[in-house]
């Protein structure tokens, strides 16, 4: 192996930062049949190697002894390395725990294994994440980071009894339902969170990394293990004498309110609306439509000044009096450590004639459903230093360091998403009709609305290529209108499960306001918005091009192509594809010959000439025109060779998982 060879000469050499490279690329190339030379590797790498490199050491060591090799060595290695240095900080963990629990009234087991015998040996990883070891098995099992913050299980399907969770050891999830169970007092009935574990001797080994401490302080939560799940639920009248019947439910304030769903804006004409209908007047969600993202901040801003212009109380009940929601005045107005967070969800809350259905006496807490609209989402595209295809979205990227963001602890993302092509025409069809009306209504010194190349947009437009270790995107999927279409029930039964939502009644239907079916257009689950071609506003080509250029997705997402023939292209074909692209190309044109049409030559600020003459406008019409097609041929040339893209920060874009409808609920084929 050249690389082994040259890793030792380096090594030989005292040359550590270059042997470590060396040794990194024999573990790439590794084809499994050296283990000896993969094992050099991880220790030299774990000797000599910096910042994160023991990862990678680490992640070899674990492999090679579960195949078998070496495996009393590697065993020392991981014990000096990892173990040793951290077990006395696991140890205090434990026993912590242990003390904790021993003083909890709703755990009924006292008998805590000694640390020394506990099946599970826990290796960290990095602050967060740790390698199980089975000593009984001599194994080691797959790392976990217990504050991953996704939310995996579907807790809330059925909110009739209390919750019951089983064998949950995710620190993320635990507090989770910490924060978003209500308690039995404020809801006026018994309403404990009950875990489940099946076996109390992994309980025990599992305390050596969570944190029980922030989870006990409620006394929300109750733990069974084994068999004692015959006590759930548990009557908490006759067990403990506490009537939660007699007390009142207490009004949902802001700050109960942790979790948000984010509806994301692919691109126009996604089929976005269809979602809002059906999440419409559900009884545990905060939801209303999508509200232009600059709207709600300026919106944000206002209140806020109008809160701290007031001097008192009743002064702020006073300029807020057209919410009719007095509580959340009051909240917000003694809330002098208010966020933009806050200010959203009391936005939300006060608007009854969405808010008006809602559950009050529900056992979680509703989260707020938001889709922040864009008038238009633009994505560019370069080269870096490293020959890698960068996509970047100054709108899309604002959204990551917005505080109505950054202030919900916890985030479920999903996106809609439609067959390219149509949703490609659908968008040149909406770009046209406002480009005309704004256009008619402009004034003498209004700007004239153009049309863009929609073409090369959509071909950007990778919305759904995420960096997954974002915190906005690490819970996401993408959702086929196609299927919210054609299998309704089947989809949103499945969405309804990764948002971790009851699938009510309410979603059966299409309404705004509990208004069914409120734009005749889309006819609520009236499939045919499926199947529209927009012929007049989408040529061949153009389909063919779209097709090409986002081939990936369409495999990914399950889309048949319909227009490219899914062989070889040449750059001299798809340059052909370009001249061809008559439909897109005619209403550009329509709108800039009125931009031209409008120019008017001054001289010193004072008009000399009407207008130019028409041969000079459409010699600038279609030096436009010759920009469009330079910047196509640019795009063009950048994608030919990779459909591999990275961020801004350089860190890799991967598709974002697909959302796939229940198949026991499918009542058509799923659409290709």
């Amino acid at each position: 192996m050249r690389a082994l060879e040259i890793a030792r000469k380096l090594a030989q050499l005292n040359e550590t930062e270059k042997a470590c490279q060396a040794y990194t690329l024999v573990l790439h190339e590794s084809d499994g049949t050296d283990l000896a030379a993969e094992l050099e590797a991880a220790l030299y790498i774990l000797r000599f190697g910096g910042g994160d490199d023991y990862k990678v050491s680490y992640t070899v060591f674990c492999g090679l002894y579960n195949q078998g090799f070496c495996k009393e060595d590697i065993l020392q290695v991981m014990d000096g390395a990892f173990y040793a240095p951290n077990v006395k900080l696991i140890q205090t963990r434990y026993r912590k725990n242990c003390a904790l629990l021993k003083k909890y009234p709703y755990i009924f087991r006292e008998d805590f294994l000694r640390f020394e015998d506990l099946p599970i040996r826990f290796y960290p990883y990095d602050d967060n994440s740790y390698t199980p070891y089975y000593p009984a098995e001599e194994r080691f099992g797959d790392y976990i980071n217990f504050r991953e913050t996704v939310i995996k299980h579907y807790f809330f399907k059925d909110l009739e009894n209390p919750i019951l969770a089983k064998d949950i050891y995710s620190q993320y999830e635990l507090e989770y339902l910490r924060d978003n169970v209500r308690r039995s007092e404020d809801v006026a009935r018994e309403n404990h969170i009950y875990l489940h574990y099946s076996s109390w001797a992994e309980f025990c080994a599992y305390l050596t990394c969570l944190n029980m401490k922030p989870l006990l302080e409620e006394k929300k939560i109750v733990f069974l293990f084994e068999e004692e799940i015959a006590k759930y639920p548990i009557d908490f009248k006759e067990r403990y004498n506490i009537d939660y019947s007699q007390m009142s439910v207490k009004p949902l304030a802001i700050r109960d309110v942790t979790r948000m769903i984010w509806h994301t804006q692919l691109s126009s004409h996604n089929g976005g609306d269809l979602f809002n209908e059906v999440f419409d007047a559900h009884p545990n969600l905060i939801a209303m439509p999508s509200i232009m993202i600059d709207n709600i901040q300026e919106t944000i801003q206002k209140v806020r000044e109008g809160l701290e212009a007031c001097d008192s109380l009743e002064e702020a009940l006073y300029s807020f009096s057209q919410w009719e929601a007095p509580q959340l005045v009051e909240e917000l107005y003694h809330n002098r450590a208010r966020t933009d967070k806050d200010i959203l969800v009391a936005l939300y809350l006060f608007r009854k004639e969405y808010t008006g259905f809602l559950d009050t006496s529900s056992r979680v807490v509703p989260p707020l459903f938001f889709q922040p609209h864009f008038a238009h989402i633009i994505y560019s595209l370069k080269v870096d230093e490293k020959n890698r295809a960068v996509l970047y979205s100054e709108d899309a990227d604002i959204l990551r360091t917005l505080p109505i963001f950054t202030g919900f602890k916890y985030i479920k993302t999903f996106t809609p998403m439609r067959r390219f092509t149509t949703s490609h025409g659908g968008t040149v069809r909406f770009m046209d009709y406002m480009a005309e009306k704004a256009n008619r209504r402009k004034g003498k010194d209004d700007l004239t609305t153009t049309v863009t190349d929609a073409v090369s947009e959509r071909v950007l437009n990778r919305g759904f290529m995420v960096d997954r270790q974002d915190r906005i995107y690490r819970d996401s999927v993408v959702v086929r209108f196609e299927d919210g279409k054609l299998n309704p029930k089947a989809t949103f039964t499945a969405l309804a499960a990764f948002l971790d939502i009851p699938y009510t009644e309410s979603m059966t239907y299409c309404s705004d306001m509990n208004e069914r079916d409120p734009h005749p257009e889309t006819k609520g689950f009236d499939p045919a918005p499926v199947y529209k071609t927009y012929d007049d506003y989408i040529n061949d080509n153009e389909r063919i091009f779209i097709e090409y250029f986002l081939r990936d997705a369409y495999r990914y997402y399950g889309y048949d192509f319909q227009y490219y023939d899914g062989g070889p292209m040449s750059e001299e074909r798809v340059k052909e594809l370009i001249k061809g692209f008559d439909t897109i190309d005619s209403y550009i044109r329509k709108t800039w010959k009125v931009v031209f049409a409008d120019i008017r030559v001054t001289h010193n600020g004072e008009s000399v000439e009407n207008e130019l003459e028409e041969s000079i406008q459409i010699q600038m019409l279609e030096h436009y025109m010759q920009e469009v097609y330079t910047t196509r041929v640019n795009i063009v040339n950048i994608l030919m060779d990779k459909l591999r893209f990275v961020g801004k920060n350089g860190q890799p874009l991967r598709m974002m998982p697909l959302l796939k409808p229940d198949p026991a609920l499918l009542e058509q084929p799923l659409y290709h």
